[in-house]
């Protein structure tokens, strides 16, 4: 399976107040229950940019602006390997919905360690520490 192209997958770093958004996955769904940072799967013929600014839309409810990259890594999970690509995002507007999440938090760096985090997001905050 590792052999495979990794999917291409977006994380946000939003940061607000000294704090970092984090949103804990549907139960029921693949990693249900673990926190991320929200994203999402890369479509054909859109930047990683374009898709983080579309996935935070349609998950979220929120507008936002995509920055400078962050850091990148590659996890293979049992059923997919995913090359997961992390930016600083700027919150413009909207106001927060749970669409594929069931619960959102802003959180310091610290605070991190307080959350089980899905595998592949645990590099990112490595990064931001």
């Amino acid at each position: 399976m590792s052999s495979q192209n990794p999917i291409k997958v977006t994380a946000a770093i939003i940061k607000r107040a000294g704090k970092i958004l984090i949103a804990k996955r549907k139960m029921g769904k693949h990693l249900g229950g673990l926190w991320e940072f929200p994203g999402g799967k890369i479509e054909d013929g859109e930047s990683p940019e374009e898709c983080l600014e579309r996935e935070l839309k349609e998950e979220l409810g929120i507008n936002t602006k995509v920055g400078n990259f962050v850091t990148s890594n590659i996890y293979t999970y049992k059923r997919m390997t995913i090359n997961l690509m992390a930016y600083n995002t700027e919150f413009i507007s909207g106001d927060l919905i749970l669409e594929q999440h069931d619960e959102i938090q802003w959180v310091t760096i610290p605070e991190m360690s307080n959350f089980k985090f899905a595998p592949a997001d645990i590099p990112i905050i490595e990064e931001l520490q």
